[in-house]
């Protein structure tokens, strides 16, 4: 799925399918000198990479951002329980101070990227400009967006980073480099809960400089970088602002290979356009995340049966697809395989767009919100959440049922609490009598035409709309068929009205999501903004007090189901099907990146 701010905390799946195959090949540059076994491992996936950088509007996505997992290290990490821990082999970071919040982050002198430069403090200082907003010279909710990529299209001139977070936002003063040029330390304006998931290493910044200002020395490069951020020369940021939102977009291998360089396990080594991509393993890396295969490649395939038909051919030797019904009976019948079933962090949802001059826009009734709100409840009463969960997702997991929280997965301390208050009993019943009774105080004619957009060729998706199609049309809507194959790429481009796909949480912060349902945030694809809710979640991120965050989050609820921008409808479950003696230490992970966690405990038994 498309888009995911890491701690903006969520991220968009496209029906996630992974698909691991093992074997082993032995390579002799000749007959008398035999060389080690080489060892390797196929992953698929269904939705095809596209960008480098997963920290822009444009590339926050899982398909792109478990590649970056398995290239790139960072600070912390979530294990499979959804512990928070630390990989010290990067690098480490301390809380200086409570008042003012002051945290010290320090890169490992071991850490380089695959072309020999250090990782060190300019490029957390680049991800310090980039995902606070502080030096843009133009505000996120004054960009217009090309409607065919929903790439910026008003910000020539401008310093515009793409992307947002909540954490660093709050750092409005330029943090300080120190230790040698290793060191960053950041000054928080107010307190901030999640702290500890603020600071990512994402693109590399003399990279980033090196093409934004026509340089060739990658030092002079970094120093570069870092006197623009510290004098806040516009010329130059808007030239590397203009580079980190766009040049770390590709489809296939770029022959400047310093668009996809590596400070982790694995280095990218071919990438042919939605087929397939190989990275193998980083002979200068040997961190935390070491991993004990060779080579690795991903291979696409939106088909979940397709997946079980190469697991049973020997093509694969693990796959965790999109579960449905269909899935689980025929991977149950081949001899020699494992099913690992659990409940993943990923919410199926629907979004209603609020800004494309579409039926649920105000614009389209001349300013009308009141209007506008009546025919997106109108939609919502209709809209068959429980028969989805009945036909498509019990049949895999007897207990599922729909979830009712935008905020709160079932299970979590606080989510009984936050259903009986929230207001989501107000769609608790399929009612399309209650829906015709709202379109008729709107005072429109129907049917109501809305183009609904989906992940085409993904089988429960497909059904899903089979569902939906005809309980809509008893209630007056007309749902038009805008599956797409680049849905993930088009989401918040205006050309759809309706959208329903999977949020994946990355992490466990109550920060997480502000970059969904705060105005112009990263995650906001449908144009939503109330500054209640705004405000809202200003106060929530700065609280550590559990009772009053879910206080605050309970509130900040009540004003999501009453705008009507959407529902949220199941919990995906998950299965992940092995074929345990091809590949062996596989333990997904409830966060993401769920399949690829541990991936340097992966082994190829003998």
């Amino acid at each position: 799925m498309k888009r995911k701010g890491l701690i903006a905390g969520s991220a968009v799946i496209a029906a996630l399918s992974l698909m691991v195959s093992a074997c082993g090949s032995t390579e002799n540059k000749d007959d008398e000198q035999p060389q080690a076994q080489k060892t390797t491992l196929t992953v698929g996936w269904n939705q095809p990479y596209w960008s480098y950088n997963g920290q822009t509007s444009n590339g926050n996505a899982t398909a792109n951002n478990n590649i970056a997992y398995l290239m790139n290290g960072n600070f912390w990490y979530y294990d499979p329980e959804s512990n928070l821990q630390t990989d010290e082999t990067f690098g480490t970071y301390e809380k200086l101070s409570d008042d003012p919040l002051t945290v010290k982050y320090t890169v490992s002198d071991d850490n380089k990227w695959s072309d020999g430069t250090p990782v060190d403090a300019a490029d957390l200082l680049l991800q310090w400009a980039a995902q606070s907003s502080v030096l843009n010279t133009i505000a996120a909710d004054k960009v217009r967006r090309d409607e065919a990529t929903g790439l910026p299209l008003n910000t020539e001139g401008q310093v515009f980073f793409d992307s947002s977070g909540p954490g660093l936002s709050l750092v409005t003063e330029t943090p300080e480099i120190s230790d040698d040029g290793k060191s960053l330390t950041l000054k928080y304006d107010k307190s901030f809960a999640d702290w500890q998931l603020d600071m990512l290493v994402t693109v590399p910044a003399h990279v980033t400089a090196m093409h934004a200002l026509n340089l060739d020395d990658p030092q002079e490069a970094k120093d570069a970088l870092i006197k623009a951020i510290q004098d806040k020369d516009k010329a130059a940021l808007t030239a590397i602002s203009l580079f980190w939102n766009t040049g770390y977009d590709f489809t296939s291998l770029p022959e400047d290979k310093s668009l996809y360089l590596s400070n982790g396990a694995y280095l990218m080594t071919k990438f042919v356009e939605n087929e397939y991509m190989t990275l193998e393993k980083n002979p200068d890396y040997h961190g935390l995340m070491e991993p004990k295969i060779d080579e690795l490649t991903v291979r696409w395939n939106e088909d979940p049966l397709a997946q079980v038909q190469a697991l049973q051919n020997g093509e694969l030797s693990m796959i965790s697809p999109q579960v449905t019904e269909d899935v689980v009976k025929e991977a149950k019948k081949i001899e020699g395989v494992e099913v690992m079933s659990q409940v993943e962090s990923t919410y199926e949802h629907i979004d209603l767009v609020l800004n494309n001059k579409g039926p649920f826009d105000p614009d389209t009734y001349g300013g009308d919100a009141e209007k506008a709100k009546l025919i997106r409840q109108a939609f919502l009463h209709a809209y068959p959440r429980q028969e989805i969960v009945d036909k498509l997702i019990v049949p895999i997991q007897a207990d599922a049922a729909v979830r009712n929280s935008f905020l709160l997965a079932p299970g979590f301390p606080g989510y009984d609490e936050m259903v009986a208050a929230n207001g989501s009993d107000a769609y608790s019943e399929t009612d399309p009598a209650k829906a015709k009774q709202l379109l008729n105080q709107a005072g429109v004619n129907t049917p109501i035409d809305v183009r609904v957009m989906y992940a085409k060729d993904n089988a429960r998706r497909e059904a899903q709309f089979e569902i939906v199609k005809p309980a809509l049309a008893k209630a007056g809507f007309n749902l038009i068929n805008a599956r797409n194959a680049d849905w993930g790429s088009k989401l918040g481009d205006g050309t759809y009205d309706a959208v329903f796909f999977g949020w994946q949480s990355t992490s466990t912060g109550v920060s997480a999501d502000q970059a969904t349902f705060a105005t112009g945030m990263i995650n906001n694809l449908i144009g939503y903004s109330n500054k209640q809710v705004d405000d809202l979640f200003n106060e929530l991120v700065v609280t550590d007090d559990e009772a009053k965050q879910l206080e605050l989050q309970t509130e900040i609820e009540k004003h999501l189901f009453a705008d009507a921008i959407g529902l949220t409808i199941f919990q995906f479950p998950m299965a992940t099907i092995i074929k345990s003696s091809d590949v062996t230490g596989v333990d997904p992970a409830l966060l993401a990146p769920t399949m690829f966690y541990g991936f340097w405990n992966w082994e190829i038994p003998s």
